[in-house]
């Protein structure tokens, strides 16, 4: 036995003999590490879910905090922050909504202006949930609907101005965005607070241009001001 055994191990030997002693150390060190850590956070995506709390009959409901419990699939009431009492096997508690602010980034996009200028901008939102059984059954998933949402309004208004328009009414702009995302998130139970433009980078021809412009009119300043001294 022991021998047939050893005969099944000996390739697996004569490569780890093969293998220097440090270079075999890093490779067990870093297979342990990834045992403990679990899967890369970089792997999750939207719609994967959090662990749900378990009914264990009385639990505590942190502050800020809705829990939404169904009894027997169906919705039967939302726990407030405190002391909660569940019957058991037929409670459940199916979705746990944050009642804080959230800030969420929205992804860099290109958009188009009314001029035809291809922009690369990003974004910030921040909103918070209002009303949690609209944000558990109203959307599948709040905050990836809402980074969709606020990513066609943003290429929608923009491709409504100039260039010129969208790098001086910047404000006026995260406030019409915050406005329509509003209008469309008003049945998922959301609201948005404000949404920030956070960058804005134009083709790099364009930013020549307009370091050019701007050369030409400290150029001619200068001009003006040494004709006046003469």
């Amino acid at each position: 036995m022991l021998a047939a055994r050893s005969l099944s191990n000996a390739p697996l030997a004569r490569t780890l003999t093969a293998v220097p002693s440090k270079q075999l150390v890093t490779m067990f060190a870093r297979s342990f590490s990834n045992s403990l850590s679990g899967p890369s956070p970089y792997q999750l995506n939207y719609f994967k879910k959090a662990r749900l709390p378990v009914n264990t009959i009385i639990r505590f409901v942190p502050q800020q905090t809705a829990w939404i419990v169904e009894r027997m699939g169906k919705f039967n009431r939302i726990l407030e922050p405190g002391l909660a009492i569940m019957v058991p096997v037929i409670d459940k508690i199916q979705y746990v909504q944050s009642l804080k602010e959230v800030a969420i980034e929205v992804p860099s996009q290109n958009t188009i202006t009314l001029d035809n200028v291809t922009l690369e901008m990003d974004g910030v939102l921040y909103y918070k949930v209002t009303d949690a059984y609209k944000a558990s059954y109203g959307v599948e998933d709040a905050q990836y609907a809402i980074i969709q949402l606020a990513q066609t309004t943003m290429r929608s208004e923009i491709g409504q101005l100039s260039l010129d328009m969208v790098l001086r009414e910047r404000t006026a702009l995260n406030v019409n965005i915050s406005t329509s995302i509003n209008e469309a998130a008003k049945d998922w139970g959301i609201e948005v607070l404000r949404y920030e433009i956070r960058d804005i980078r134009p083709p790099v021809n364009v930013v020549n241009s307009m370091n050019q412009v701007v050369e030409k009119e400290r150029q001619k300043r200068a001009n003006i001001l040494e004709s006046e001294d003469e």
